[in-house]
């Protein structure tokens, strides 16, 4: 998750989260268009865990909070959630078509296509 990508005013209530690490990078791959719209050259990469009977409700909360050109996307043992301001994805992570349409999703969002890399 970055934490550029949520919005002012953004709060995440009531999950039992595990901070893995946080990393502060730089993009090298930012459009034009992101730059255009304000988008940061530096981003807090934050890694985290939270029990897989909490990630469809994760999901739900963070479609709510995540800015409109932003994505977050984590994984249970089986399955992949991508989430969009007011839209996710999920499926089983060996489920290609369902990747595909999230990375669909994402391009129509005019994220660069070197940024849709979730695993």
């Amino acid at each position: 998750m970055l934490a550029e990508s949520l919005g002012v005013g953004a709060s995440l209530d009531g999950f039992q989260v595990v901070i893995a690490s946080i990393e502060r990078i730089a993009p090298a791959d930012l459009s034009a268009q992101q730059r255009n719209a304000g988008m940061p050259s530096t981003w807090t990469l934050i890694r985290f865990e939270v029990p897989d009977a909490d990630a469809q409700r994760l999901a739900n909360a963070w479609a709510e909070i995540v800015e409109p050109g932003w994505y977050v996307d984590f994984h249970t043992s089986t399955e992949t959630f991508v989430v969009f301001a007011e839209r996710f994805f999920r499926y089983t992570t060996s489920e290609p078509m369902g990747r595909a349409e999230a990375v669909a999703y994402g391009r129509g969002q005019c994220i660069p296509e070197s940024q849709l890399d979730w695993p």
